[in-house]
């Protein structure tokens, strides 16, 4: 299969699976339990033709397959609704959320996977000896951990015991409102962002040291590398430049899963550190029942996940053409 027919094959099955997700995700959305009536009107008392109103309004006196409907033609036309709590189009809430949770998740999986793969490699190199125990024992630890503990035990230490980092959203008050990106703020965006990239890439940082390692060390016992040993070259020359090389394409592939996955496990630690991203959006929305909000970032984060392994299944074809066939 050539390059160009296996990338249009690779983006025809792209669209159906994301229709299925929208498809999924709507459903269960609006068979879940509570009404968002009752947060839009409050506690206070409202008359039965009033809430008719409003129900005609937001169209939830229609049954469900017509909504369906309707949703599918106005997301067709890149109209993801208008959300109950903020009476604004849902598009402008998450574009507005979308840099800080784009931010915490690129330093997150940044700094976790170049340390990650660098003990993975040390690890694999070192097979059997100490320093591969230590990377298991610092892998299994890492994966192990829950992320809203660990953002907890790390405000309690470093914001609350120490006083070192701040503990809770990305500005400082006396920046709030500002209209321009100083190097001021940039500095204490930054120092924001030490918790919280601590925390969520933590997680992602035993998967990177497990997986290196293990195909690391399947690749170094093949023959070919005992043959360039048995040639005389370097220990380091062959991990780097055969081995490495050859385990890179599912490294990539390791890479393109998590931002997709990142993306959506951000919610918890956005909402422990009350980081102003999509995942706290989404606990947000979920409490206030806005629909039409909760649906926006779902199909976001599927067309992200969808976009990224169709980036990187492309990227793949292209070091090794195997993938093709």
């Amino acid at each position: 299969m050539g390059l160009a027919r296996y990338f249009v094959k690779r983006i025809l099955f792209s669209i159906p699976l994301i229709l299925i997700i929208i498809t999924i995700n709507f459903i269960l959305v609006h068979i879940a339990p509570g009404d968002p009536l009752s947060y839009i009107v409050g506690t206070e008392y409202v008359s039965p033709e009033y809430l008719q109103k409003l129900r005609s309004e937001y169209g939830l006196d229609r049954p469900l397959w017509e909504r369906y409907f309707i949703y599918i033609s106005k997301v067709l036309q890149l109209d993801l609704g208008i959300s109950y709590r903020f009476r604004e189009p849902v598009i402008n809430i998450i574009l507005e959320r979308l840099p800080a949770t784009l931010l915490l998740m690129l330093v997150s999986i940044g700094w976790s996977s170049a340390v990650g793969i660098l003990i993975g490699v040390r690890a694999a190199k070192g097979y059997g000896r100490a320093s591969d125990k230590l990377a298991s024992t610092l892998a299994s630890i890492s994966v192990s951990i829950p992320t809203f503990w660990l953002g907890i035990i790390l405000i309690i230490v470093f914001g609350v015991m120490l006083r070192l980092t701040p503990t809770q959203g990305m500005l400082s008050p006396n920046f709030m409102g500002a209209r321009q990106l100083t190097p001021e703020m940039m500095i204490d965006i930054l120092w924001h962002l030490i918790l919280p990239t601590l925390t969520l890439g933590t997680v992602y940082l035993g998967t990177y040291i497990r997986s290196v390692r293990s195909l690391l060390v399947d690749e170094l016992g093949k023959e070919y590398i005992l043959f360039a040993h048995a040639k005389g070259l370097g220990s380091s020359y062959i991990l780097w430049r055969y081995a490495f090389r050859a385990v890179s394409p599912s490294i990539i592939a390791l890479l393109g899963l998590n931002l997709g996955t990142m993306l959506a496990g951000a919610t918890l630690t956005e909402t422990v550190f009350a980081w102003p991203g999509m995942g706290r959006l989404i606990y947000e929305s979920a409490i206030a029942r806005d629909y039409p909000v909760i649906l926006g970032i779902f199909i976001f984060i599927a067309i992200s996940v969808v976009l990224t392994n169709l980036i990187v299944d492309m990227i793949n074809a292209i070091l090794d053409p195997r993938v093709r066939y």
